[in-house]
């Protein structure tokens, strides 16, 4: 079940990736070049992150599960700032937050699964 999950983790957050750069390039331009910026670093650092958890050891995976997870809390709250100031509209919103729901169902359940099977500290 982990390594499904893990490699499902991938192509969906890459779809995300693809789907959100569209969006961003049609905020207004002062936001694009600001909290658009942001949130694309944001994002290829999650997708960087993402990356690493099936190449480093089974007990320092929980932490960057949990970095993982942070990234999707920021990446949620740009996005109501974003739709708020109506920078997006709320079909664009409602589109990415379903998208980022996937992916962190996907992510507790890695979450999950790790911390009951590293009892241990990851440090």
């Amino acid at each position: 079940m982990k390594t499904e999950n893990e490699l499902l983790l991938i192509p969906k957050y890459e779809k995300y990736i693809e789907y959100m750069l569209q969006v961003i390039l049609k905020i207004p331009r002062t936001e694009k070049f600001n909290i658009g910026n942001e949130f694309k670093c944001i994002m290829y650092k999650m997708l960087e992150n993402i990356l690493y958890i099936n190449k480093i050891e089974i007990p320092k995976r929980l932490y960057y599960l949990n970095l993982i997870d942070a990234e999707a809390n920021m990446q949620r709250v740009m996005l109501r700032i974003m739709v708020k100031n109506k920078w997006i509209d709320e079909k664009k919103y409602k589109v990415s937050m379903e998208m980022l729901y996937e992916i962190g169902k996907i992510l507790g359940g890695l979450i999950k699964h790790y911390a009951k099977n590293n009892k241990k500290s990851v440090w």
